[in-house]
């Protein structure tokens, strides 16, 4: 197999942001969002890869807590770029996730 067959062939889900202000607020919500998860955090300069198996959340609430302001979650639909899995987009959160899994 390739390394680029490998990457697609996980478990992994997650979201693929513009680097900046909400990514930053992105990588702390996901570890309070989600505890007791492993993330897997690539810092690719122009974007971040945020990584994790099979579900991943993030709340409004926990971004306006560290942003320190409101957050409209359409804001983090600004800056995403892509993303792994499936994608449940809400007023209230985002959540990434599979519905089968490998």
């Amino acid at each position: 197999m390739t390394e680029a067959t490998d990457f697609m062939l996980n478990n992994k889900v997650g979201p693929v942001i513009k680097t900046g202000e909400i990514a930053d607020a992105v990588i702390e919500a996901v570890r309070e969002d989600n505890p007791g998860k492993t993330f897997v955090i690539e810092d690719n300069l122009a974007y971040v890869r945020i990584q994790t198996d099979g579900e991943c959340i993030i709340r409004r609430e926990t971004m306006e807590a560290i942003l320190g302001r409101p957050f409209n979650m359409q804001e983090l639909g600004v800056v995403l770029a892509s993303f792994a899995g499936q994608i449940e987009s809400e007023s209230t959160h985002f959540r990434f996730y599979l519905t089968r899994t490998l």
